[in-house]
């Protein structure tokens, strides 16, 4: 029976940026769900979020000699994953239709029926189906903690757009819970 043997992560990172291909493939092993995770939610399907997500690793091992040890190396990596997303997204597809915040309209009043009881799977399916635009800025700013002053930087627009895509997004999203909970109790929406 053959066992794989175990490392610590720092000495995986060792080996890594040694070069040891075994150590890269056991990286890579240890980290590629949870990251294709994070590439999914920027992902128009999941043959995309694949490709991101090899796009990810490939830059994660060429910067490896640029992580110092400092935070969270699985933190480190989501960071990448997501600038890699977006920067796949802008490659591959028209960027985001970005709506200035005077345009965005007031967001809806919010309804008492749509309450914490969605699954997971169900909030993750009506964030793909937001348009790209307001997917991309709403998992930076709500999953992913960035600023609107860091959201404008990564994705080519203004903070006043950014603001105005996450009030979109939610919006949009509200009025999906609404319908999706009044789907499952049987009421009219």
């Amino acid at each position: 029976m053959f066992l794989e043997q175990t490392y610590h992560i720092e000495e995986l990172i060792k080996r890594c940026k040694a070069g040891e291909r075994k150590a890269q493939e056991l990286l890579y092993k240890q980290f590629a769900s949870k990251m294709l995770g994070v590439c999914f939610r920027y992902a128009t399907d999941k043959m995309e979020a694949e490709d991101m997500l090899q796009n990810g690793f490939i830059k994660v091992f060429q910067k490896l000699a640029d992580y110092r040890g400092e935070g969270s190396f699985e933190g480190w990596i989501r960071r990448i994953m997501v600038h890699s997303s977006i920067e796949y997204y802008r490659k591959h597809h028209k960027m985001m239709q970005v709506v200035d915040i005077e345009e965005a309209g007031s967001e809806t009043s919010s309804n008492p029926l749509a309450t914490a009881k969605l699954a997971a799977e169900d909030l993750l399916m009506l964030i793909r189906q937001l348009s790209p635009g307001y997917r991309i800025v709403f998992n930076l700013y709500a999953i992913e903690g960035y600023s609107h002053k860091e959201i404008a930087a990564i994705a080519g627009i203004t903070e006043g757009a950014s603001k105005s895509q996450l009030s979109r997004a939610r919006s949009i999203l509200r009025e999906q819970v609404i319908k999706l909970e009044g789907k499952k109790y049987g009421y009219a929406g």
